[in-house]
């Protein structure tokens, strides 16, 4: 009896703490650790959002950590691998979805979100929006930005090389490899200015489409097949052979990226593939540039034997909450995210983000921003990226395969039969 006792009193001495912690934690304080891509325009509404937030939630604090957005899918990779991820992040989803299939990231709360219900909230999105974060009827991101890429171009570039930026921008990538031609200066091998170069990371959004066009498919209607249509993915991938140092050089993987080049208008650089987004930032580090009026947005490209006018993917950046968070710090972040997410005009007008929602893009807010009616049209043109448990892995097949043949000189059939053969080995591993 003494013993039974004794152990009992143990117990509860063991359990009560645990209980009060618990009712601590969901009291307070709280400290969110919010990890996100660099963009010094949202940094500075965004922080502006959490001295707010926390002045009307005392008990809560927000950590914001910035990255580089290459840098930042392999820091939140290692850190859930550790068990450490931060309780908000957010990524593009062809980087993200892995984390909803793997059951990482926990459903959102609606209700702590400021929507009356999970129905209410999918009424808010246009249609389609939320698809790609849905899974068995739970949601599990909310999107900070939907978007797409489009060509910008620098008009003085284009006519210091006695061309009419108007009538003869690239409507087709035979062009852009000629008209590249005539703008590129070179001391050397080395490029001193590009005419065009590509968005080498992001292969899904920008690459598998140029295959698309042409024919193919990263991934058969059924699921089972990888690397469908070998004609046309042969195609794109000596298209990319010549476009390199070995080819026409006319661009590379090992430049620095055309479009962080593209705002400074420093005569280096004369189109970039980017988004809206990239009209906010001129707007805030080159005033004087976008003030000019001396750029212009065109639509994405295709190839001139195209059997589809596709446009570049769209994709989303979805803000995500660890589900190893705990239920108080959930709620908190849901709660922060859906405050952020209130401001949706602020977004577009400060940082040119679209943030998908039926009142904003229905706004004259939206319809006032320059250009904007192209990337509607290329939105109209497009898809959402190719997502998956396995699209990272795939994303960096596809790189191995244009760099081998860009940089080391690897044949494109080479290249092909290996890519085709990793890919259909991921794909079979489902």
């Amino acid at each position: 009896m003494k013993k039974s006792l004794l152990l009992l009193i143990a117990l509860i001495l063991f359990v009560t703490p645990l209980f009060a912690q618990g009712s601590q934690e969901a009291q307070g304080p709280i400290t969110l650790q919010f990890w996100t891509h660099e963009d010094p325009n949202r940094t500075r509404i965004e922080d502006r959002y959490i001295q707010e937030f926390e002045a009307a939630n005392p008990n809560v604090k927000i950590v914001r950590t910035t990255q580089a957005s290459t840098k930042l899918i392999e820091l939140i990779q290692t850190a859930f691998a550790a068990n450490s991820g931060p309780d908000i992040f957010n990524l593009s989803i062809e980087d993200e979805y892995a984390y909803i299939a793997n059951g990482r990231v926990a459903p959102i709360d609606a209700k702590a979100a400021g929507f009356a219900s999970q129905a209410a909230l999918v009424d808010a999105y246009m249609d389609g929006i939320l698809d790609p974060v849905t899974v068995d009827g739970k949601i599990y991101g909310l999107p900070l930005e939907l978007t797409n890429w489009c060509i910008f171009i620098n008009k003085k570039v284009f006519r210091s090389a006695g061309l009419d930026p108007v009538k003869d921008y690239p409507k087709t990538w035979e062009e852009m490899a000629e008209i590249s031609e005539k703008l590129v200066i070179r001391e050397g091998d080395i490029l001193v200015r590009r005419g065009f170069d590509f968005r080498y990371p992001y292969y899904l959004v920008a690459f598998v489409p140029m295959v698309e066009q042409l024919g193919g498919k990263l991934i058969s209607d059924d699921g089972k097949e990888a690397i469908v249509g070998e004609e046309a993915w042969l195609k794109f991938l000596n298209y990319m052979k010549e476009w390199g140092p070995s080819g026409r050089n006319l661009g590379s993987p090992t430049y620095k990226n055309a479009r962080s080049l593209f705002n400074k208008d420093l005569n280096d650089i004369a189109m970039a593939t980017t988004g809206l987004y990239q009209i906010g930032r001129i707007k805030a580090e080159n005033p004087a540039f976008y003030e000019s009026g001396e750029w212009m947005v065109v639509p994405f490209p295709v190839f001139e034997n195209a059997v589809q006018d596709l446009a570049g993917c769209f994709y989303g950046h979805y803000y995500m909450v660890n589900a190893q968070s705990s239920k108080a710090k959930q709620e908190a972040a849901w709660k922060f995210i859906g405050y952020m997410l209130s401001h949706a005009e602020e977004y577009l007008k400060e940082v040119s983000l679209i943030q998908p929602t039926k009142a904003l893009m229905n706004s004259d807010t939206y319809k006032n921003i320059p250009y904007s009616e192209v990337f509607t049209k290329d939105f109209e043109r497009g898809h959402i990226v190719y997502y998956g448990k396995n699209s990272a892995e795939l994303q960096t097949l596809i790189r191995t395969a244009v760099e081998s043949v860009m940089l080391s000189g690897v044949t494109p059939e080479k290249a092909l039969a290996t890519l085709k053969t990793a890919a259909q080995e991921l794909i079979d591993e489902q």
